[in-house]
């Protein structure tokens, strides 16, 4: 029987589970595409921030990767820019390639308003490895320059961090942390340091348990970031911040959290969509009217039994890539496809270093015990992938 050439656009964790899943199949040909060589684990940025991973602890080599499964799985280094549904094919910055069934699992970009001004200009990002490893550079030169204030007048390291979200959150308390143990243990005098954490909504981490959201802001305020609720970012200069209620906040870095948007590729995909500009699709996450089209991730929107809408999560695109991946297989077999129920199977936040909040199955963690509990899952996962990589690497070379 011939193989089925199934095509994965995008690397992230939706993207490699459903190469996984997929690749367990003698029936199936696995192509992934991505523009960059690695998988990045954007989970562990707030550690790489502060300096407790290093950029070989959160990439995997994606040709190592696909080379530690059989000879089905294939990885392509290169950018999807358009994808012809009507003759199933993907057109790449290289060639076409045709596909028997797609999924979708390009991620999203931050989404820097055109309407604030000097947001794109004096502001980072950490949705992209090259955005992260800029800002972890500023953060530690920011530093470097207090320690060289050190016998003169300090002044305060001021970062804004825009977004109350779990990245901005994170973001925020490891910072904080990171940079109260780094005077203190090195007997600085100069010390001071303003985190601010703008957000939009009444409360931050917006759709996250309460309990959890409590132990958060406790955490924050203990840490010393002051969040400013219900107002936003209204323009963005070289050194200082305009708030939407005026007040005006001197800035050394600002880092935007505050929202996501889709890629210039689904942007430039006729297929439906929701709102915000998302793909849609339907109880089994094929692409409304594309029934060997699937889209899985950050790229589409998705909600639970309840009606609720799911928030973009490691461990919700896995999800997405197990069901999808396998409900390509029950079309190649002939066999009925498996509706989503799909839901979050916890959450733990990183609220500074070795202090954690969080809720998995129903039991709230607080605390080292916690923080134990996330380095535990993260480590799980990097081994899984670095195990795999470790094989294709042993093929390359053998």
């Amino acid at each position: 029987m011939k193989k089925q050439k199934i095509i994965i656009i995008g690397a992230g964790y939706g993207g490699l589970k459903a190469v996984e899943q997929l690749a367990k199949s003698k029936k199936a040909e696995i192509l992934l595409f991505d523009k960059h060589p690695y998988h990045y684990m954007q989970t562990e940025v707030y550690d790489f921030i502060a300096n407790e991973n290093d950029f070989a602890k959160i990439t995997i080599d994606l040709f190592t990767f696909c080379h530690g499964f059989d000879d089905n799985v294939t990885f392509y280094k290169e950018e999807v820019i358009h994808i012809e549904t009507k003759n199933k094919k993907i057109i790449t910055n290289l060639q076409r390639y045709s596909y028997d069934y797609l999924i979708i699992a390009s991620g999203a970009t931050t989404n820097l308003l055109d309407s604030v001004k000097g947001l794109k200009e004096y502001s980072h990002g950490v949705k992209s490895l090259k955005r992260a490893l800029y800002f972890k550079q500023k953060f530690e030169l920011s530093l470097f320059n207090k320690i060289e204030e050190e016998g003169k007048q300090c002044t305060p390291l001021n970062i804004v961090v825009a977004g109350g979200g779990l990245s901005g959150v994170e973001i925020a308390a490891q910072m904080a942390s990171f940079s109260n143990e780094f005077y203190k243990n090195n007997h600085f005098l100069c010390r001071k340091l303003n985190i601010v954490i703008v957000n939009s909504g009444e409360k931050i981490l917006k759709g996250v348990d309460n309990r959890l959201v409590t132990q958060s802001i406790n955490r924050l305020e203990k840490l010393g970031v002051l969040i400013k609720n219900s107002c936003r970012v209204s323009e963005v200069r070289k050194d200082e911040v305009i708030l939407s209620d005026k007040e005006v906040l001197p800035i050394d870095f600002m880092i935007f959290t505050g929202g996501i948007k889709p890629t210039p590729l689904v942007e430039s995909l006729e297929m439906p969509k929701d709102k915000r500009g998302f793909l849609q699709s339907n109880e089994y996450l094929q692409c409304l009217g594309y029934s060997d089209v699937f889209a899985i991730g950050d790229c589409t929107s998705i909600k639970d039994s309840m009606g609720n809408s799911l928030a973009p999560t490691a461990d919700i695109s896995e999800q997405m890539g197990i069901l999808s991946a396998n409900n390509i297989l029950s079309l190649i077999d002939g066999k009925k496809l498996k509706k989503h129920n799909i839901s979050s199977r916890g959450l733990l936040i990183a609220i500074g270093r070795k202090y954690t909040v969080g809720k998995l199955f129903g039991l709230y963690f607080k605390g080292y015990s916690a923080y134990i509990l996330k380095k535990l899952v993260e480590k799980v996962y990097a081994k899984r992938l670095a195990y795999i990589s470790y094989k294709g690497c042993k093929k390359i070379f053998s």
